[in-house]
């Protein structure tokens, strides 16, 4: 006969287990990918600390993060690591068996399953009802189509050489993928996959990031410094930004992105070590915040638009921008090569 403290005890444990299906992932935290080390870093940016490493896989990069803030995707390559210097040759063979998107469980804080992917994926993005990712593949000059719910490839979409970036329009009818050795961008229909248009693009387009009513986007293009601004209802390029070099090497446009209200747009500028600011109302750079880090990659926006984050490779840290006055805040050290960064908020 059950007695009432073994009542109030399975009471407790059911609420306990209640609540733990309803916990919800801190939507102001950090990911970050580690390439080097194969794993995603967790930080808190309001203490600069990490809270957790998760170990995915072989060669983290690309990342989002699921649209109930539950899931973060990320990208898994099993092929070696090069580079402009490197001589491939002398590479050792790839490993196709750890190509993939992994899955990983925020509340948890684990890798839970890894999905197929096609060769060697890098970026990729989510359909706009959250039930596709649209994968590139550099290796193989494709664009995959992933379907989240059976976790199966749907369809496999030929694109320009090595494929890099990869964004969905904001109404969700149109994916955009860039292709570094074309120096274009294919624009795909998201329900027919067929190809509805092509964007010249500079040397080497890297991202390509849009304002939230869909009606101004910027391809950012590493060879050059500059951006290419286009009509994502046309598809048509509409002008060039050139990003000032205050370096030797020059600005490297990477990693974009907006601010909430759609009047800055961000910019990762890799070797030149800074982000630049560019006013989108007249599609001119403004400024450079400088300082970053070495290389700066991955570039995140708080939700309230008062910080940026950047993921520098070389010197294995994360830089915390504070906007208003162009300094870095903090820097947190992570290790691993860190690419690219999300915040949960998405």
């Amino acid at each position: 006969m059950p007695t009432r403290r073994s009542f109030f005890s399975l009471a407790l444990l059911a609420g306990v287990f209640l609540a733990g299906c309803h916990k919800k992932p801190d939507p102001k935290l950090l990911y970050v990918s580690a390439e080097a080390s194969g794993e995603v870093v967790v930080v808190d940016p309001e203490f600069g600390s990490v809270l957790a490493r998760i170990p995915v896989g072989k060669r983290p990069r690309g990342l989002k993060v699921s649209r109930d803030g539950r899931y973060l995707y990320v990208a898994l390559s099993g092929s070696p690591r090069g580079g402009p210097t490197v001589d491939e040759s002398k590479l050792p063979p790839p490993d196709r068996a750890a190509d993939g998107i992994g899955v990983v469980d925020l509340v948890e804080r684990k890798l839970i399953r890894t999905l197929p992917s096609g060769q060697d994926p890098e970026s990729f993005d989510l359909s706009k009802d959250g039930k596709m990712l649209f994968v590139s593949n550099e290796e193989t000059a494709e664009l995959t189509v992933l379907d989240l719910d059976n976790g199966k490839i749907v369809r496999r979409v030929p694109v320009g050489k090595e494929p890099e970036g990869v964004s969905v329009r904001p109404d969700g009818k149109v994916v955009y993928v860039t292709s570094e050795q074309d120096s274009k961008v294919t624009a795909i229909d998201t329900t027919t996959f067929a190809v509805v248009g092509e964007i010249q693009a500079g040397m080497r387009p890297r991202s390509i990031a849009f304002s939230k009513d869909g009606s101004v986007a910027f391809i950012s293009n590493e060879f050059g410094g500059t951006l290419t601004a286009f009509d994502p209802r046309t598809n048509q390029a509409s002008g060039t930004v050139q990003i000032e070099a205050k370096v030797p090497r020059g600005q490297r446009p990477m990693g974009l992105a907006f601010s909430p209200d759609d009047k800055q747009l961000f910019v990762s500028t890799g070797r030149g070590e800074a982000i630049a600011v560019v006013d989108v109302a007249k599609r001119d750079f403004d400024h450079l915040i400088e300082g970053i880090g070495a290389r700066p990659w991955g570039l995140a926006i708080s939700a309230d638009g008062k910080r940026l984050f950047t993921a520098n490779g070389p010197s294995d840290d994360l830089s915390i921008v504070d906007i208003a006055s162009g300094k870095v805040e903090k820097k947190v050290q992570l290790g691993g090569l860190p690419w690219g960064v999300v915040t949960g908020g998405g």
